[in-house]
């Protein structure tokens, strides 16, 4: 196989045939020449308005030959007299996508974490600055459950909404919010102890959601490396279809191996065998960087349609077994779309996890 780089030819170790050529244009943008460099498809082109008007009438009425540039010719120069669209930003993404930071004051294992401030300002002050550092959502808000958590809102500047103090988990606080807004078509839930998460894996999330129209609830996943993660059982493990839709998620194994891992001594510690990752990552393949396991991540995007008929969606019979509320949702038949990062972002639990977070700062 040949590929088209720029308006030349370039040739590709390791393909098998030169009868099709396939170019990759601005990242959705495909066409298909035979042999005689005949345009057979052109399935879509990022540019809109009178380009994408101007490119249908040239494929619908190609020119005579003699006359103007035909076949590869003519679409490259298409592509050097209109330039490539803008990079995509809140201002000209096609949906409205909303951040929310489910923030409750108590807390099990770190009293009252989100006020921590011995870096110098509040833990949910370091999770709101890095969620403003997507470029896809248009704003970021707090959903708080207590006045103090307000205050803190207040004093950084951040948009916040007083939710029920009862509700009974961080989606529950986002619907609250989502009911609010008719004007946002998707909401992000970003967990208020996750002060190292990027925004690049927002917006890796936000256009996972976009991208896939069946499904009402997007989310994350890294690969699992280490046994000691395998095994634990708040280490959420997650299965999916070649689509990259969830197929199930669990505390224990899953899959199961039923003739054991390799090895003598059972699963390997290092990053080799069945924890390496078995495709090179990629953000825009749904199985690139996968393995066979895989660790679900706390951080979900939401259409508004589906949060706001939240409440009609009774706790499950999976749910109350495994404590996963997102059980709820896949027994209820909707499609979660599972998208694969390479690093977990590293959230705050436990006191010895807030120290290496302060250590982390104290090396920026």
């Amino acid at each position: 196989m040949l590929a088209i780089c720029g308006a030349g030819w370039k040739s590709v170790p390791g393909t098998e045939s030169t009868r099709s050529v396939r170019t990759r244009v601005d990242l959705s943008s495909y066409i298909h020449y035979n042999q005689k460099s005949q345009l057979t498809c052109l399935r879509q082109v990022l540019t809109e308005g009178s380009v994408a008007k101007w490119l249908r009438q040239r494929i619908a009425n190609p020119p005579r030959v003699g006359s103007t540039p035909t076949g590869a010719s003519f679409f490259f120069s298409a592509i050097r007299i209109f330039p490539s669209p803008p990079p995509m930003h809140a201002s000209n993404y096609p949906l409205r996508a909303q951040i929310v930071i489910p923030a409750r004051l108590a807390s099990t294992r770190l009293a009252e974490k989100l006020l921590l401030a011995e870096s110098g300002k509040p833990l949910i002050a370091h999770t709101f600055q890095a969620a403003q550092k997507s470029r896809l959502a248009s704003g970021v808000i707090l959903a708080v459950d207590h006045p103090r958590l307000a205050q803190v809102a207040q004093q950084i500047g951040a948009d916040w909404v007083m939710t029920d103090p009862q509700a009974a988990s961080g989606t529950d606080r986002v619907a609250e919010v989502a009911r609010a807004r008719p004007e946002v078509d998707l909401f992000v839930n970003v967990q208020g102890d996750e002060p190292e998460i990027a925004g690049e894996s927002i917006d890796f999330l936000i256009e996972l959601l976009a991208g896939a129209p069946h499904a009402m609830i997007g989310t994350l996943a890294t690969p699992i490396r280490h046994r000691k993660d395998l095994q634990d059982p708040a280490c959420v493990k997650v299965v999916r279809s070649h689509a990259g839709m969830a197929l199930y998620f669990s505390r224990s194994v899953i899959p199961y191996p039923r003739d054991g891992f390799p090895g003598s001594d059972g699963l390997p510690e290092s990053e080799s065998g069945l924890l390496a990752p078995s495709v090179p990552f990629s953000p825009t393949d749904p199985q690139s960087g996968s393995n066979t396991y895989l660790q679900h991540l706390g951080i979900y995007a939401y259409r508004r349609d589906f949060l706001v008929n939240l409440d009609k969606l009774a706790p499950s019979e999976l749910e109350r077994i495994e404590k996963l509320e997102q059980l709820r949702f896949l027994q209820a038949g909707h499609q979660i779309a599972v998208g694969v990062i390479p690093k977990a972002p590293r959230g705050i639990d436990t006191r010895e996890d807030y120290d290496a977070f302060l250590a982390r700062q104290k090396n920026l």
